[in-house]
């Protein structure tokens, strides 16, 4: 397999994390297209010591780490107060979370692709995972079709935390719902068995109030393109409660991060 090839094979994956560590899409993908540029012109600075995808996450955080602005993610501004203590939740430890419980990367290539070692990546993923959980529990919604997994996350977010306000299976209920109970987070199975989209029932509801979403789907590589507009969050069926615990703390903590950016009114 040629070196292009392998890149391009990687490239949907390092999307996802790019999209979760800043908080968005557009941030996320100038990113990727900024160590694409690098690769291009200097082909020699992929270490492959742990194989393609540790050499293209390892780039990634050097142009990531080196950028002065790299926190200043492209997030919505809520008019909501600050909470001070999410802010303080430094780029390096969320790295370390994401890259474990995301992308599910070993601790030693963790370490490899942090310039680190695994006792500081143990460390990190800890304390970036325990004041996630803290700070950030809301009330959910979910919506999602297929019974058993319904449950299991259903079951998940009340083990992080978080209360859930319903279960949705179609567009129509997740609308009536979250328009009623107003949710802090919404965990959304893009294609519902009924033929209806949650994609659709999200955006429909994004239009009345500013709200998380973290999007599910079997088939992820649909929606890391980069080629439109597409989901910042978004989880892989199946799915671990790792993963899903990852996401959700990000999509909240960069909801939760933009209301600590909005200026104080004038008195």
């Amino acid at each position: 397999m040629s070196r292009s090839q392998l890149v391009a094979e990687h490239l949907p994956l390092l999307r996802r994390y790019a999209r979760a560590l800043t908080g968005s899409q557009g941030s996320g993908d100038a990113y990727v297209g900024a160590m694409l540029e690098a690769l291009i012109q200097d082909p020699e600075l992929l270490d492959e010591r742990y194989g393609a995808r540790a050499a293209l996450f390892r780039l990634f955080t050097q142009i990531w780490n080196s950028v002065a602005l790299n926190d200043d993610a492209e997030v919505a501004t809520l008019p909501m107060p600050p909470e001070r203590r999410l802010s303080n939740i430094t780029p390096l430890p969320r790295q370390a979370f994401l890259l474990l419980s995301l992308e599910g990367f070993p601790e030693e290539e963790v370490s490899f692709i942090l310039d680190i070692d695994v006792a500081e990546t143990r460390r990190l993923a800890d304390a970036a995972g325990r004041e996630l959980a803290v700070e950030i529990a809301t009330d959910v919604l979910i919506i999602e079709d297929e019974t058993f997994i319904a449950m299991d996350l259903e079951s998940l977010v009340k083990n992080l935390g978080h209360n859930v306000i319903g279960v949705a299976r179609t567009h129509a209920d997740a609308v009536a719902l979250a328009k009623n109970k107003k949710p802090g987070l919404i965990l959304a199975d893009i294609q519902l068995a009924d033929g209806s989209s949650g994609l659709d029932a999200v955006n429909e509801l994004l239009r009345t109030f500013e709200v998380p979403v973290v999007f599910i789907t079997a088939y992820p590589e649909r929606f890391l393109t980069g080629e439109r507009p597409e989901p910042a969050f978004l989880i892989s069926k199946p799915f671990q409660p790792a993963m899903v615990s990852a996401v959700a703390s990000q999509a909240l903590f960069f909801q939760r991060n933009s209301r600590n950016r909005m200026p104080k009114p004038a008195a």
